[in-house]
């Protein structure tokens, strides 16, 4: 695999087309049908040519119908290939970052009414904002506006959901407020329900919702407050316990990569009131892979393809090491004001490993008749180790001494500011709802 291919579109490289031969019985006809000539009048001759041009149209038809049954699974992947393509005739993901403080951002921090404290960087005290006046701009193309409006019409009586981890969180918070901006506070409720958070509209009766869960399949950290558990456990072949609150959406979002983000992951066989199921450490990458083929499964068997869009947000990149971009060891996202500006910038904390994982399942999928469609996040993300909150966010634990006199060792690099990043995410995905 091309590994900077991969990391520009994540759309595997297609196989060659193959080559149809003609059989050598055909050959030996119309070498026959030559020698033969010299016999024939004028008319006669016509009259054989078009007989054998016509029988060799006849069997190059049948020969193709032949070879496309044959390779039905690669003909579907190339229309679904040409499917994906028609979000524009670009590539949305490889571009750079242009500041732009006359249509960014696209809401005030203020004026969302529900938003996260954890992205909140403003309200907790973070004075350059330049960080909400990027715009992401693609190489030969422009990303369609945002427009809530029509996005809101889209949704009438329909449900968006968000699966995943605090990164899909954090892209369901930038949603809402993307969403939440055109509506007044009277037509527009937040409601909790355990791991399902659900933003309503009521003119619209569209649902935006968020469902936490980590891993996609069932753990121990499934709880949405309290899932910081240091001995972390997977069901890699359980989903059916989070798939239920799923089953029913019209668009389906989803993301897992930062919690497999370990050496090794222990693997339960059983349920977790079974003290006699089975515990096994193995590689992260093995328990990634076991967790997304089971996820994968469910989404054959268990969603309609006719009504249900499926989109997979690739991995958020972390920006812990300075060093990368030519600051001291030891400095990390804090302090930050500007973007990477070196093209094609690559983090080391970015596993390639694991998208080729995702990859492979999600052509699995394609090969059986599941279009799940890759959000490449990966790349563009990567130069924005300014938009993180740093110590910009709300502190769940008081701050110790040390932590107060070197800031950057509480710096949270993983997660994004709002207005920030995760706003471009939506308009990725938005381009895709409504292909040009």
């Amino acid at each position: 695999m091309n590994l900077k291919a991969t990391k520009t579109s994540l759309n595997p490289h297609l196989q060659k087309k193959k080559v149809v031969m003609l059989p050598r019985e055909e050959g030996r006809k119309v070498e026959m049908a030559t020698k033969s000539q010299f016999t024939l009048r004028p008319w006669g001759l016509r009259s054989r040519f078009n007989s054998i041009l016509t029988m060799s149209i006849g069997l190059v038809f049948v020969l193709t119908i032949f070879i496309t049954m044959r390779n039905g699974d690669q003909t579907e992947i190339l229309a679904m290939e040409a499917k994906e393509s028609s979000a524009g005739t670009c590539d949305l993901f490889s571009g750079q970052w242009v500041y732009d403080n006359t249509t960014y951002p696209l809401y005030p921090e203020s004026g969302c009414k529900f938003m996260s404290d954890q992205s909140a960087c403003e309200k907790f005290g973070r004075r350059d904002l330049k960080y909400q006046n990027w715009r992401w701009q693609p190489h030969g193309c422009n990303l369609p506006r945002f427009n809530a409006t029509k996005l809101l019409e889209r949704l009438r009586d329909r449900r968006l959901v968000f699966v995943g981890d605090s990164l899909n969180r954090n892209q369901w918070i930038s949603m809402v407020c993307l969403l939440g901006a055109s509506l007044p506070d009277s037509h527009k409720i937040m409601v909790s329900n355990g791991s399902l958070m659900s933003f309503k509209t009521k003119e619209h009766n569209a649902s935006i919702d968020f469902y936490w869960a980590p891993l996609l399949v069932e753990s121990n950290s499934d709880d949405p407050v309290h899932h910081q558990i240091p001995d972390r456990v997977a069901r890699a072949q359980s989903i059916e316990k989070h798939a239920r609150h799923w089953t029913n959406a019209d668009i389906l979002v989803f993301n897992t990569y930062l919690w497999w983000r370990r050496p090794t992951m222990k693997i339960l066989w059983g349920s977790f009131e079974d003290e006699h199921g089975i515990h096994k450490e193995i590689d992260s990458l093995r328990g990634y892979e076991l967790a997304l083929n089971t996820w994968s499964d469910w989404l054959e068997f268990h969603v309609d393809h006719r009504k249900t869009k499926l989109f997979f947000m690739s991995m958020s990149p972390t920006h812990w090491s300075g060093e990368e971009w030519g600051r001291p060891s030891g400095h990390n996202c804090y302090d930050e004001a500007e973007p990477i500006t070196e093209e094609g910038y690559w983090g080391k904390d970015t596993n390639e490993n694991m998208m080729r994982v995702v990859e492979k399942v999600i052509m699995s999928l394609r090969g059986r008749g599941v279009n799940v469609q890759m959000l490449n996040i990966t790349q563009l993300s990567e130069y924005r180790k300014d938009g993180h909150p740093s110590i910009y966010r709300k502190q769940w634990e008081p701050l110790t001494k040390e932590q107060q006199d070197n800031p950057g060792s509480y710096a949270d690099c993983i997660h994004w500011c709002l207005p920030g990043v995760p706003d471009v995410w939506n308009e990725l995905l938005y381009a895709y709802l409504f292909p040009e």
